[in-house]
């Protein structure tokens, strides 16, 4: 997982219509520069447009179940819509 943030920037992202093997190739409204998954860690990658060759910061991500969740973070908030 990624940051939308580049240099002061918050970025728009948002599925391009593309995708290369498994992965989806995502694109930024701001600046229309195309973001590509290049390795494992899945920290995106400017392919095209103002930021190529940048790469977007990695964040802290873990994949688990509401409540294996709630018992780690017994104050989280979650909201109904």
């Amino acid at each position: 997982m990624s940051s939308r943030e580049i240099d002061g920037n918050v970025l728009t992202l948002s599925a391009s219509g593309w995708t290369y093997g498994t992965r989806f190739v995502l694109y930024d409204y701001q600046t229309w520069s195309m973001w590509f998954c290049m390795d494992s860690s899945c920290s995106y990658t400017g392919i095209t447009g103002s930021y190529s060759d940048r790469q977007l910061t990695a964040v802290h991500s873990e994949k688990t179940t509401w409540n294996q969740w709630k018992n780690s973070h017994p104050d989280s908030k979650y909201m109904l819509y």
